[in-house]
């Protein structure tokens, strides 16, 4: 994006695991940067990399062009933020704390009532993973500011904006999410069942990770499906689906660990 500029001075109030490590990486990036922490201690790694402390967090607001969050949760967002209002007028400020949509929302009409430019994000990566060739930050909000700062997001990793809804980046990092942990459940349930038979979770990662990766490919055969149902024509259709996931929970049964898993897929699962 041949527009986008950096900001002159950086804040990052949060200096959990992921907070240090975007800290990291915006000095990594040669930016001018201030960080608060409640526990004034987890910052010295940054200052000895040239970062600056701030007293109080309203310190840190007040003296940046670009205010970024990373903290425990929603209440601890506007617990900083809504006291500085006036001296966050005119700037902006990037939520990177993981919150629901709604929660984004809320704060978005907030920003709107003070005049701050917000962009909600969300964090696709562990903290190690930060700046590296995997990570990548969903975005929503304020479009003009994504193409603004759009050079410093980048430093955290690929940056994607979702949509001028507040609420959109939360959604699908949520989405994401709830897939990851079902399939993580699914693992699981896995790994029960062979066991039954003598064989080991250990074997069964090496041979579900590969398949998993592969069948990934199938999402954008089952988008049109979703977006678009009424014109959709199933490569596989309901009655297989729901032949396949029985027969998987009979399976279940007769090793001795049967779940609920199954039966919520049954009931979610042919309709795509």
């Amino acid at each position: 994006m041949s527009n986008s500029v950096t900001a002159q001075h950086i804040s990052v109030l949060g200096l959990g695991a992921m907070g240090a490590a975007l800290a990291q990486a915006l000095l990594a990036g040669g930016h001018q940067l201030t960080v608060w922490n409640r526990t004034p201690s987890r910052a010295e790694a940054l200052v000895s990399q040239g970062a600056q402390v701030a007293a109080t967090s309203a310190e840190a607001l007040a003296v940046a062009d670009l205010v970024i969050l990373c903290l425990l949760d929603d209440a601890s967002v506007r617990e900083h933020l809504e006291p500085a209002a006036a001296a966050l007028r005119g700037r902006t400020v990037i939520n990177l704390t993981t919150a629901t949509p709604e929660q984004a929302r809320s704060l978005g009409r907030w920003a709107a009532e003070h005049e701050v430019a917000l962009m909600d994000g969300g964090i696709m990566a562990v903290p190690s993973m930060i700046g590296g060739p995997a990570a990548f930050v969903l975005y929503s909000g304020a479009a003009a500011e994504f193409e603004r700062f759009h050079g410093v997001l980048e430093l955290f990793g690929r940056a994607e904006f979702v949509g001028e809804d507040f609420g959109a980046a939360a959604m699908y990092d949520l989405a994401i999410l709830g897939g990851m942990y079902s399939m993580f459940a699914g693992f699981q349930q896995g790994a029960k069942m062979v066991r039954t038979t003598g064989g080991t979770a250990a074997h069964l990662a090496t041979l579900m990770a590969p398949f998993l990766q592969a069948m990934t490919t199938m999402f954008a055969q089952y988008a049109p499906g979703i977006d678009d149902p009424e014109s959709y024509v199933p490569e596989q259709d309901a009655d297989f689906t729901a032949g396949a996931i029985g027969t998987i929970d009979k399976a279940a049964v007769e090793s001795g660990t049967a779940t609920e898993l199954f039966g919520v897929l049954l009931r979610t699962l042919p309709g795509i």
